[in-house]
Parts: structure tokens; C-alpha cells; sequence
């Protein structure tokens, strides 16, 4: 029907619209006019077409046909962890995403849970062989779905050291893993590069290297399941673009190894965006990012509280983030469609370009040693930093807006008595064997003098 609707109309070429636009612009350059550069090395073109896709598009393998709303939950108290377990799913919550630092008492935390009907994902911040074969053991009996997101290597980057020591952390990791073949064990964190100011293509050039060194460690393993957990930013389309290109490049490296070529994917806003001054944007923000990670095909998404920067988990700021992505679901039908992008041109060819250049860095890596060999030399650590200056040049310039924090700021907020948290960059003197990849906002800085001043 769509090709009778049209029948009547000669088609135009991509070279007859340029052509068209060349004219219009009276002598003024297409390049400098109308083609910007993205951070990523990407030269961004103000239309796009068919004939920029001779051979079709590429089909994004994994792509989920539905995506679930996730609730973040920090265990401390087993009684008050499971209070909140609870209210979460009662409320709307498909998944759990459960953060704990210290053994737990598993029973307690998992009492009255629906085990049949959500999802578990764990952030455990400790690698103890005992507790986690006991916390397995017992979930399987429950036939529960559960992503640990074991990842020795985010522990790493993020503290510059292994938990106990490479040999010692192996051990643990392959005695877990070898005993549970079917579970999935494994996790790949990248949560931190984004956060740290690395660029998209570096993002997804890091969580391949990543990846690549457990396929390495267990390339006889082929029942390997490996969860992704992404950040997302602002850059709404490069971001749908950006989840995308991660499922293309995952599926290339899993093949060469013959392991399954689809990857599970739970995105989370990231931090690096979010202000504390005019915070209630931070909701919009969140907003849209979760909107790239549904779009780009995320399994799940984990919201960011608005208020998560100065504030303690409450129960207001998490119904909120809930809420949020619950409105998206029900009232805003992103549940209605499965893989909505597919056939954008402009999406296709920001994926197409991102994977790309992406491989190319992979393979740099790859050639040099690895990416464990690029960390210990600081290597991947300068790369990021390089980036996140470019980044927070143009913030600082006002070329970067963030509402409320460089442009259109409310002279009048206050939030010095507000803080329950520490909302800046912590950093202690000790010895590491590799340089810690450190998130840092780019609005750190305005935020220090603001706040000085509010005590003149």
C-alpha cells in the first residue's frame, strides 16, 4: 500500500537533494555550514538517505521485545531492605537492582519475594567465595532469574586495585563460574567510563576490551552470559545509537569465539550531567536518557533518583524515578513497539559509524596488549581524561548547556543546608597498582563557588 501511495512521485536522489541544498546556500560551504563534529570524531550531516545503505541496514541482534522498569535498592538492614524490596514491586517494579557492600542475611532480605515474577540484578561491592556460593545455591532453588554482575575488572578500574590480589580474585571468580555454567555470573560495567568523561566511542571501544578479557579467561566456557551496564547521556540520538552499536559489536567479538551472540543490557542516566543546583532538572534529564535506552534497546533500565546527589535513598525521590519510567511504560506506550528505530536513517548511520570507529580502537588495544596492559600503563586513564576536558572545555565555555547550572541560573537557590550527602569528587591518599578511573559532573566546580558564596 505505502509504494501505491507514492507511485505517482519520481523518487529524488540523495545527490539531487545536496545539490538542491548547494543552491540555496548561494555560495556558502555545505561542510562549514551545515556538517557539525560530534565529540566522537563523528561528522554529523544535515540529512540522510537511503543511498547512504547500498547493502540494506544491519540487523541489531538481542534486540528485546519488551524492557522492564528496575528499582535500585542499597542492602544495609535486612529488615528495612526488605521492607523496601517489597514496596518496590507492590508499586510497579519489574526488576530489582540490589547494591550491597557486606554479607547479608539472604533469607531475610529475600523473604515474601515473588521469585517467578522479577528479575535480580546484583552490584556486590566484596568477592567472598563462601557467601556467593551460598547467595547461587540458594536462588536456584527458588528458580529465580538473577545477573550477578560479578566484574573484577570494574572493581579495579574504579578502586586501582583488585579485590585481594589477580591471582587470588581468578581463583574465586573460576571456582564461582565453573560450578555454575548456566548462570549468569558475569558482568561488564562501563557505568564509570561515561561517568569519568569518556566519549562514545571510547565507551564502546572500553566495553569491548573489557569484555574480551573474560571471553579470554573462559573461551572454553560457551554457555558464557555476559550483562552490560551502561550509562546513558544527553545526546539523545548518539545515545539510542550508542546501545545499539554495542549489541553489533558484541555479537562480532562473541562470534569469534562461539559464544552466544546476544548480550543482556541494563542502562542507568548518567551522573555526569547532573546538577545540584536546579535539580528538579535532573528529572527531565533522566527522562530522556531513559527514552535513548528503551529506544536504543536496553533489556532494562534503572533509574536515577533527581535528588540522588545530596540526598540520601528517600522514599520520594525513588517513587519518583519509578515513576518515571512506569509513565514511559503505561501512559506513553514504550511498550507498544519493538525496535522503533530500525529504518532511521540518521539512527542507522550513527550506529553504523559509532560501531566503526569503536572496532578500530578495539583492535588498537587489542594489538597493543589488552586492555589490563593499556590500564596498568594509564593509558585507557589518559585517553578518558583527554576527553573529558574537551567535554568540559566547551561546559565551561557555554557552548555545553546544563539549564540552571552555566545558563539561566536561579540566583536565589540555595542548597548548602540541603546536603545529606557529599556531592564532589572524593579522593584519599593510598597506594593503587593502576590509576582509578574517577567519575567526576561538569558542573563541579560552579557548584564549589556557589556554594561558598552562600555562606559570605
Amino acid at each position: 500500500m505505502s509504494d501505491s501511495l507514492f507511485s505517482e512521485f519520481e523518487s529524488v536522489s540523495a545527490k539531487q537533494w545536496k545539490q538542491k541544498i548547494q543552491v540555496d546556500l548561494k555560495g556558502e560551504d555545505y561542510n562549514e555550514k551545515l556538517v557539525w563534529q560530534s565529540l566522537e570524531g563523528v561528522h554529523v550531516k544535515p540529512f540522510y538517505h537511503k543511498d547512504d545503505f547500498p547493502q540494506g541496514f544491519q540487523t541489531i541482534p538481542g534486540q528485546p521485545k519488551e524492557w522492564s522498569v528496575v528499582q535500585h535498592i542499597f542492602i544495609d538492614d535486612e529488615a528495612i531492605s526488605n521492607r523496601l524490596l517489597l514496596d518496590a514491586i507492590n508499586r510497579g517494579a519489574e526488576a530489582v537492582y540490589l547494591t550491597t557492600e557486606k554479607v547479608f542475611d539472604i533469607e531475610k532480605v529475600f523473604q515474601n519475594f515473588g521469585f517467578q515474577n522479577t528479575s535480580i540484578y546484583f552490584n556486590i561491592k566484596f568477592l567472598e567465595a563462601s557467601f556467593l556460593n551460598k547467595l547461587i545455591a540458594f536462588l536456584q532453588k527458588k528458580n529465580a532469574c538473577v545477573l550477578y554482575n560479578i566484574d573484577l575488572i570494574n572493581h579495579l578500574c574504579e578502586d586501582g586495585n583488585w579485590f585481594h590480589s589477580l591471582e587470588n580474585d581468578r581463583q574465586i571468580l573460576d571456582e564461582i563460574v565453573l560450578k555454575n555454567p548456566s548462570e549468569a555470573i558475569l558482568g561488564v560495567d562501563t557505568t564509570m567510563y561515561q561517568n569519568a568523561g569518556a566519549n562514545m566511542v571510547q565507551q564502546l571501544a572500553y566495553a569491548l576490551a573489557h569484555a574480551n578479557e573474560y571471553f579470554n579467561h573462559y573461551e572454553a566456557q560457551k554457555e558464557l552470559q555476559l550483562c552490560f551496564k551502561i550509562a546513558i547521556g544527553s545526546n539523545y540520538f548518539f545515545e539510542i545509537a550508542k546501545v545499539r552499536a554495542l549489541r553489533l559489536l558484541y555479537a562480532a567479538l562473541a562470534s569469534e569465539y562461539n559464544f552466544k551472540p546476544h548480550c543482556h543490557i541494563l542502562a542507568t542516566p548518567s551522573k555526569r550531567n547532573k546538577t545540584l543546583y536546579d535539580y528538579n532538572v535532573n528529572m527531565l534529564r533522566t527522562t530522556t536518557e531513559a527514552m535513548s535506552a528503551i529506544f536504543g534497546g536496553a533489556n532494562a533500565v534503572c533509574n536515577l533518583p533527581y535528588d540522588a546527589l545530596y540526598h540520601k535513598s528517600n522514599e520520594f525521590g525513588e517513587r519518583i524515578s519509578r515513576n518515571q519510567l512506569l509513565i514511559l511504560k503505561a501512559e506513553s506506550y514504550f511498550d507498544a513497539v519493538t525496535n522503533p528505530t530500525v529504518g532511521s536513517y540518521y539512527i542507522e548511520k550513527l550506529t553504523e559509524e559509532l560501531a566503526e570507529k569503536a572496532l578500530t580502537v578495539f583492535k588498537e588495544i587489542e594489538k597493543s596488549g589488552g586492555f589490563l596492559k593499556q590500564l596498568k600503563e594509564g593509558i585507557i586513564q589518559k585517553k578518558i581524561k583527554e576527553s573529558a576536558q574537551k567535554e568540559q572545555s566547551l561546559f565551561d565555555s557555554g557552548t555545553l548547556v546544563l539549564v540552571g547550572t552555566n545558563k539561566y541560573q536561579n540566583k536565589m537557590d540555595a542548597m548548602s543546608e540541603d546536603l545529606e550527602l557529599f556531592p564532589f569528587v572524593k579522593t584519599k591518599a593510598r597506594k593503587t597498582i593502576i590509576e582509578p578511573i574517577i567519575g567526576k559532573r561538569l558542573s563541579e566546580k560552579i557548584e564549589k563557588e556557589r556554594l561558598e558564596n552562600e555562606k559570605k
